[in-house]
């Protein structure tokens, strides 16, 4: 039995390191499915109900361009925040040298050399490159939208045709659970999604405020910034700390200042973070903090930014999948959130 077990899992390990080789090496084919997979979980709702009004075809039509609209505003919010902020560092540009001077100079009293590594890896070349290579993932980016799209529109489509499979050629048990595992994912990516959305929201419009009220300039980009950064968990609301933290490095004259507007900010994301947002989630989205992490960093190893936004679902949806099959219900339970306290309790004793 113990034989048995250890086979099941070396054989479960070199499948994962297998699968997470393949999703790498062929990326631009799994990754629009991905985020295909996670719109349909949104829209299915929408689409049944449209469709038992009208037909297929113009319920799709509504659908999709519900979608897109969606998309669109999101990406036009992110890249107006980012522009009026990359327009302000170009204005003040000669702050943020006077300020890098000052933070050299300072590091060479103390022996810290930077000054050298700085002219040979940041210079008129390199920013040449990064110019090229944010055109090059222009075009690539909408190629793959475009990609994912056409999944939508064709998953949709056949989205009762594949329940209708699934129950005619597999076993009953097993269409069972993969039935079960697909609706409660889609539950679970609908909830994820309008938690998230919410507070996005939330710490948008108080990260806007605090700047607003503390004279920081241009206090509703960095309120939108924040709101659109905070789908990534972790890495984003840190992102969202650390540029306003630095623009307030050239506007302020105290380092006490900086720092008073850091520590707001932190207590902004730590009271959504940590306080509001697992009591509007419950249990049903309770994944391990570890886990959560992991999945960021894993996901954008693989897929790069956007695998920083779909890598907390794509984990969601594994762990809900496992936990339907009693062979691999434990790697769900061991993978989730904190044990309730009565049941901790008890397993202590």
């Amino acid at each position: 039995m113990a034989a048995s077990r250890e086979l099941q899992t070396m054989v479960g390990l070199i499948t994962l390191v297998l699968l997470s080789a393949g999703a790498y090496s062929a990326s631009s084919v799994f990754a629009p499915l991905a985020l295909a997979l996670f719109i349909i979980a949104i829209l299915s709702p929408l689409q049944r109900w449209l469709q038992s009004r009208m037909p297929i075809l113009l319920a799709l039509a509504i659908s999709v361009l519900i979608a897109i609209t969606a998309c669109l505003v999101f990406a036009s919010l992110a890249a107006w925040g980012f522009s009026q902020v990359g327009r302000s560092v170009i204005a003040n540009s000669a702050r943020y040298q006077a300020l890098y001077v000052t933070a050299v100079t300072w590091l060479e009293d103390h022996d810290v050399l930077v000054a050298g590594v700085w002219a040979e890896h940041f210079n008129v070349s390199w920013l040449l490159r990064v110019a090229q290579q944010v055109t090059g993932r222009v075009n690539t980016t909408l190629n793959f939208w475009l990609i994912a799209f056409m999944y939508v529109i064709l998953g949709l489509l056949e989205l009762d045709d594949m329940r209708q499979k699934l129950r005619t050629f597999a076993s009953p048990e097993a269409a069972q659970a993969l039935l079960n595992g697909s609706t409660t994912t889609a539950v679970k990516l609908r909830k994820y999604l309008m938690v998230r959305t919410q507070m996005s929201v939330i710490t948008g419009l108080l990260v806007g405020a605090l700047a607003g009220l503390v004279g920081l300039p241009l206090a509703a980009e960095w309120g939108v910034i924040a709101f659109t950064l905070n789908y990534i968990p972790f890495i984003g609301p840190f992102i969202a700390t650390l540029l306003p933290t630095m623009a307030a490095m050239t506007q302020f004259e105290t380092w006490w200042a900086v720092l008073e507007i850091f520590g707001w900010l932190n207590i902004i994301q730590f009271i959504v973070g940590s306080y509001i947002e697992p009591r509007v989630s419950g249990s049903v989205l309770s994944v391990s903090p570890f886990v959560v992490l992991f999945s960021v960093f894993f996901w954008t190893f693989l897929w790069g930014l956007f695998g920083a936004f779909i890598g907390v679902p794509i984990t969601m949806a594994i762990l809900t999948f496992c936990a339907q099959y009693h062979s691999s219900r434990w790697l769900a339970d061991l993978l989730g959130g904190p044990m309730p306290t009565e049941t901790a309790k008890g397993q202590t004793v």
